[in-house]
């Protein structure tokens, strides 16, 4: 009974009012602070001043670290001054930082969310020297594919302008590189909604809207031109393009093109000497023969099967459809069909 007599008293001093008495100052609470005093100078104990400000290396390799920020706001102004510092660069001086160093780090902003960070990424990458990234084509063409085949519509469509510049840089690398025929043409297919059969029974159980009004039919477009500019690179004959023909050199020099030195970093890397047994899929189609026979054995009647149900539409649909049958048909001219 005492102990619960003690616990009311002391509960009533908090809310007891202190009695005031004349000539005595009030009573200061226990968080006082005492500011009475007056200083005609603050001291902060080891204050550093500089006036050297960082390098243009250092705060390359600065927001080159930002790009993992979680803000995207951060991540596009990062993206946004690397593509400045390249672009303004003197003409003859290198890279702040090699494309080696460079690509690793962009290349996963390909499935990021902000739709402003791509749009800020497909800058940066245009401004990269192309013949520098041919010796990197296989890796761009990993996040390429994994964009291409993302869920998301606005992943999907900003990858189709990343493929298209990839194209413009190396498309003969690109074609040519460990998966890079087969693997991207089933990834073309499956991005537009057609089987890879080409029995009736597989069309007509797969539902394909093609030449939608709206940003639909814009995407269809887009990707079908990629596709175009895909198979020209891998179908068509280079030697016959303007610029592009053999020297003819006359008696004895004949076939010096073919004995001449690769220009290739790893020219003999369709060999597959130390690597693991590749499939069909994973497979180096460097020759054009070759691709051509893949080709029209898995892809030719799929993809005119699609092409004729998307030519239906009109439109862009369907002067994209039709620019994509120019390049089958150019392509494939001159293939004999022996394996």
């Amino acid at each position: 009974m005492g102990s619960s007599a003690k616990k009311k008293k002391d509960k009533k001093k908090d809310f007891q009012k202190p009695k005031l008495k004349v000539g005595k100052a009030r009573p200061k609470p226990a968080n006082f602070t005492d500011t009475s005093f007056k200083s005609k100078a603050i001291v902060l104990n080891q204050q550093s001043i500089t006036t050297v400000a960082p390098s243009a290396t250092s705060q390359f390799a600065h927001h080159i670290s930002l790009l993992t920020s979680r803000t995207d706001s951060q991540r596009r102004d990062s993206l946004s001054y690397l593509t400045t510092a390249i672009t303004t660069k003197p003409t003859n001086a290198p890279l702040p930082q090699p494309v080696s160093v460079l690509l690793p780090k962009l290349l996963p902003l390909t499935l990021d969310i902000s739709n402003g960070v791509r749009l800020q990424l497909l800058k940066l990458l245009r401004a990269l020297p192309p013949k520098d990234i041919e010796d990197h084509i296989g890796n761009v063409l990993l996040w390429t594919r994994a964009g291409v085949t993302n869920l998301a519509a606005e992943i999907r469509s900003s990858t189709m302008d990343m493929l298209a510049w990839a194209l413009d840089c190396a498309g003969d690398a690109l074609v040519s590189c460990a998966g890079g025929w087969v693997k991207t043409l089933k990834a073309l297919i499956i991005m537009q909604g057609w089987p890879m059969e080409s029995s009736p029974q597989a069309w007509s159980s797969t539902k394909t809207t093609f030449g939608k009004p709206g940003s639909d039919g814009k995407a269809l477009a887009k990707s079908l031109t990629t596709m175009a500019a895909f198979l020209e690179a891998g179908l068509h004959d280079r030697r016959q393009e303007p610029g592009m023909q053999l020297m003819n050199w006359g008696w004895p020099l004949n076939h010096v093109e073919q004995h001449m030195i690769s220009q290739r970093s790893n020219c003999f890397a369709y060999l597959n000497l130390f690597g693991p047994p590749p499939d069909e899929e994973s497979q180096i189609y460097e020759d054009r023969g070759d691709r051509q026979r893949v080709f029209a054995n898995r892809f030719q009647k799929p993809i005119e099967l699609g092409l004729e149900a998307a030519k239906q539409g009109g439109g862009d649909v369907g002067r994209a459809s039709a620019r994509v049958q120019k390049a089958i048909k150019d392509g494939m001219k001159d293939f004999d069909g022996l394996d």
